[in-house]
């Protein structure tokens, strides 16, 4: 009889179903600090939630959801052969991981500043295809924003610079170097007519030659800048690069890492550079990321290659930065929240991945947040 009780409380009471099955994640080695989410306040019910959805089915593809609260990991569960050690697939967010590296970059003095003009990188590509002087002043902020005036947008199948033209081509450089400059329809914003100035087009090709840029600029492989920049100090010891057939990384998507350590990226810029209270990258770079430098839709921004959304959350719209990749893939950070949560998944090229993966974030880790910290 009590134990067809215990089933009926747990089957009306989800959160405190939750409550019980809730585990504080796991100390280790990997610099991680742990706290008690019950204890902290958190509204566990809608991770149960979360975690029915994405047993049954409901949720598809998800492989790992982590929130961290305050420096510290509140929560951690992996799903569909996800695990801590995997290496997630994490196609364009490595784009952030690059914009990273460019202010790594910078403040090493190896790149001036962001308004350096990339063309100075790559003389020994000259002439670039397409030839035009308005290719000479496209500047390293540019290509972080999304705003360059090369004829590139992954979101349009007929453009000269949509990213699977690159990846059929052998040379990756003289493909993003020699696109031509773009022109505006009827219907399309020219920069002057734009917010903040900046006529967004996503554009992995521009990313690559951001990625390239760094390479050219600290004379190693990105990879090894990475170690030396970003790896070692946070502790990440294990991470996968793709590359271009030439052999340069691959700056603008497919990087590996596990779930942890993705979340230390985040943490990282919601930390303003730091992790354990020693600078990783300049708080300057790291303000620099999260700042709105263009509108990429009606409903998102974009700063240094990384997106601004914006979700309802009590009687407001609460913003969420968001490094963000193909399959459903994100870190969000929210700053003022002190909040950093990752949401791993392999719903590739799937039109419901990215939907899903804000709605989790929207109706669970915002749901859960302890009330104190709304």
């Amino acid at each position: 009889m009590r134990l067809h009780l215990t089933f009926l409380l747990a089957a009306l009471l989800p959160s405190a179903a939750a409550a019980a099955d809730y585990a504080v994640p796991d100390r280790s080695d990997d610099g991680w600090a742990v706290a008690d989410a019950r204890s902290a306040g958190w509204d566990l019910a809608p991770f149960a939630t979360a975690e029915r959805n994405i047993a049954d089915g409901t949720w598809k593809g998800v492989t790992s959801l982590l929130v961290v609260h305050r420096g510290a990991l509140v929560y951690e569960r992996y799903f569909n052969d996800g695990a801590r050690d995997r290496l997630n697939d994490t196609r364009s967010l490595t784009k952030s991981l690059t914009a990273l590296l460019v202010g790594a970059a910078i403040d090493r003095g190896l790149i001036p500043d962001a308004q350096t003009r990339v063309a100075t990188y790559f003389a020994d590509r000259r002439p670039f295809g397409h030839p035009d002087p308005r290719k000479d002043a496209i500047t390293v902020e540019d290509l972080l924003t999304m705003s360059s005036l090369l004829e590139c947008n992954d979101e349009n199948q007929f453009s000269s610079g949509n990213e699977e033209r690159m990846y059929v081509s052998e040379d990756w450089i003289g493909f993003a170097l020699g696109l031509p400059i773009k022109g505006f329809a009827p219907w399309e914003s020219k920069p002057a007519d734009s917010p903040h100035g900046r006529a967004f087009s996503y554009c992995t090709a521009g990313s690559f030659l951001l990625g390239a840029l760094v390479e050219r600029a600290t004379h190693q492989p990105l990879p090894a800048f990475s170690r030396e920049a970003i790896e070692r100090p946070l502790g990440i010891a294990s991470v996968q690069w793709n590359f271009a057939p030439d052999g340069t990384a691959m700056g603008g998507g497919g990087t590996r890492l596990r779930s942890r350590d993705l979340a230390k990226l985040g943490e990282l810029l919601r930390a303003e550079g730091q992790w354990h209270g020693k600078p990783v990258i300049s708080r300057a770079w790291a303000r620099a990321m999260l700042t709105v430098r263009a509108q990429a839709r009606d409903d998102a921004d974009y700063g240094y290659q990384i997106w601004r959304f914006r979700f309802p959350h009590g009687d407001k719209q609460q913003p969420a930065w968001a490094m963000s990749g193909n399959g459903g893939n994100y870190v969000f950070i929210v700053p003022e929240l002190d909040l950093v949560a990752v949401i791993t998944s392999t719903a590739y090229n799937q039109r419901f991945a990215h939907p899903q993966s804000q709605g989790i974030f929207r109706d669970v880790v915002l749901a859960a947040l302890p009330a104190a910290a709304r």
